[in-house]
């Protein structure tokens, strides 16, 4: 009898799941029976994918976030039955996100439905199960949150105009502000991703060499100009064989989700030596991302229309769909003087110049392989407003002026001990798809 009632119970399951994508039947199924503040990132509409442990249970598992709990996958995952996962439901027992990404667009789709019925109010599977929710649900306090996914290369774009022009006047002159090829292409270059770190792990303060005074030779020490870049980035689902690009029609079935970004930069060391290839000590010491991974189907209520481009891209980066999103973004530093933390910075996704499909189909149109956990990042986020300037370096004009936090306190810069915390969501009608925080501290140099 257990059997049968068990197959009636997933046959059951399978139903609503299929009828939760009727739009009719939405209605139903907008509400939780796990309570959710609406001032919470982690709404019923959002439900992000991490990995986390605990400290009685040290193994990596894959969790969504609702509220101020963590459904633990591992646990349920003999529930995901349907026509992909059901063949699968190993996925959610690895210890990363890659093997699930790595089964494409249909299976995230179907893992979101049927999770988005687990939590329903009117469901009984897990509600009912007092059994099975004790196992399932932990609170976010008591647990330890990893990166998402084995990230196998990590490539930063540089796709804010508003930015590029910034930094093009400080550098070049206002007439030369942007090189020739930026309005024709996402430039961008390859990071380092064995440097890229969850939120929450500290930042040692870079050294390196720097030439301060054009007129005398370069010297070895600590960075004085460390600073905060405030970005997105995307994970890759799916990638592509090798020698087979993806094309732009098809690029948004292989973005799997969004993180928030600080890509810290030391301006004095990458200002000495990025000339002729780029970005190298300046960016490669830390990356920080948040922890949870939101889907894009949660961020699809807030799209908006893409930035108009003038001169029109080549054919293999054009596309008419919508593809930017409005998500408000902050940055705040505290320092180790400071009772509160100061706002430096709101800015919005949605300013962004080249989208993520451009970027995707810009980074594989020649050919390259891209692979399950690969990130890729959006480049500093400035708007037009200077509120909405995405870098200290912009804030403060090159270290040219201060930045006030407060109580007496200023930056032009980083200082030691200064605590960096990125945040950002959407705003929907009651409720927020949030990304949770993006942290990190900064750490006094290596004694030499």
């Amino acid at each position: 009898m257990a059997a049968v009632e068990s197959i009636w119970k997933g046959l059951a399951l399978l139903l609503l799941v299929t009828l939760r994508s009727i739009p009719e039947f939405n209605c139903i199924f907008e509400m939780s029976f796990i309570k959710v503040d609406e001032s919470s990132d982690f709404s019923y509409h959002n439900l992000p994918y991490g990995v986390f442990s605990t400290r009685d249970n040290p193994r990596h598992r894959i969790g969504v976030a609702i509220g101020d709990q963590i459904l633990d996958l591992s646990v349920i995952k003999h529930l995901f039955n349907g026509p992909v996962l059901g063949q699968h439901q190993h996925v959610f027992d690895q210890p990363t996100l890659n093997a699930f990404m790595g089964l494409g667009y249909d299976a995230w789709r179907e893992a979101r439905k049927y999770v988005q019925m687990l939590l329903a109010a009117n469901e009984s599977t897990l509600r009912d199960d007092a059994n099975l929710r004790g196992r399932a649900f932990v609170d976010q306090s008591s647990a330890v949150m990893h990166l998402p996914a084995e990230i196998g290369d990590y490539t930063d774009f540089y796709s804010s105009r508003d930015h590029a022009t910034n930094v093009g006047i400080m550098f070049r002159g206002k007439e030369n502000a942007l090189m020739p090829n930026w309005l024709r292409l996402p430039v961008g270059y390859h990071g380092r991703a064995s440097s890229v770190i969850v939120s929450g792990t500290p930042i040692r303060r870079p050294q390196g060499q720097m030439r301060p005074d054009p007129t005398k030779p370069p010297v070895f020490g600590a960075s004085k100009q460390l600073d905060v870049e405030l970005e997105m980035a995307f994970f890759v689902g799916s990638g592509n064989k090798l020698g087979e690009p993806i094309p732009i029609e098809k690029a948004h079935e292989h973005i799997f989700g969004m993180v928030l970004m600080n890509d810290w930069s030391a301006r004095d060391i990458q200002a000495w030596e990025y000339v002729p290839l780029g970005p190298f000590l300046g960016k490669n010491f830390g990356t920080t991302i948040s922890p949870w991974v939101v889907p894009m189907e949660a961020l699809t209520p807030f799209v908006e229309p893409s930035a108009v481009q003038d001169p029109e891209p080549l054919p293999y980066l054009q596309h008419q769909d919508p593809y930017t999103f409005n998500i408000n973004l902050f940055v705040s530093i505290k320092g180790e003087g400071m009772r509160e933390a100061a706002t430096i910075c709101k800015s919005n996704f949605k300013y962004m110049y080249w989208t993520m499909k451009q970027q995707l189909a810009h980074h594989t149109v020649n050919g390259c392989n891209v692979r399950p956990g690969d990130l890729l990042a959006s480049g500093t986020i400035s708007g037009p407003d200077p509120e909405s300037l995405g870098s200290m370096l912009e804030l403060s004009w090159r270290g040219s002026k201060v930045i006030d936090l407060g109580g007496g306190e200023s930056r032009t810069f980083l200082k030691d001990g200064d605590e960096v915390t990125i945040t950002g969501y959407c705003e929907g009608r009651g409720y927020r798809v949030g990304f949770g925080q993006c942290q990190g501290k900064i750490l006094p140099a290596l004694q030499q």
